[in-house]
């Protein structure tokens, strides 16, 4: 409890704020061990930013594989089919199936390319 505020516990204090009782907690400690600043303001992230494998050139070249004739013996072009041919034409240095994907819903792929529809 704060002894110079309101005597909220940290579930009253939580319910009043619309958050979870151990966001109260953590909060709390924090502003124990750390200070105000601390306490109001993000830590700095320990991990650095990802770079982006996918940039704009590299979506237009995966559109332009799924809209072209898939490999011999394929009916169509699967995900994975797309992540290993853009390895292999070293679009990327490395993609996953899933980041393709990802790709090819963001674009919207099957209203660019009249083929796949």
């Amino acid at each position: 409890m704060d002894v110079n505020g309101q005597g909220w516990t940290d579930e009253e204090a939580a319910t009043a704020n619309s958050s979870h009782r151990n966001t109260v907690a953590n909060l709390r400690e924090r502003l124990v061990k750390e200070g105000l600043d601390s306490a109001l303001n993000r830590k700095p992230s320990k991990m650095s930013p990802r770079q982006q494998v996918i940039d704009g050139e590299v979506e237009a070249k995966l559109i332009a594989l799924r809209c072209g004739e898939p490999p011999a013996g394929q009916a169509r072009w699967t995900l994975r089919l797309l992540a290993d041919k853009a390895v292999e034409l070293e679009i990327v240095p490395a993609i996953s199936h899933e980041t393709v994907r990802q790709v090819l819903k963001k674009t919207n792929s099957n209203l660019i390319c009249g083929r796949c529809m």
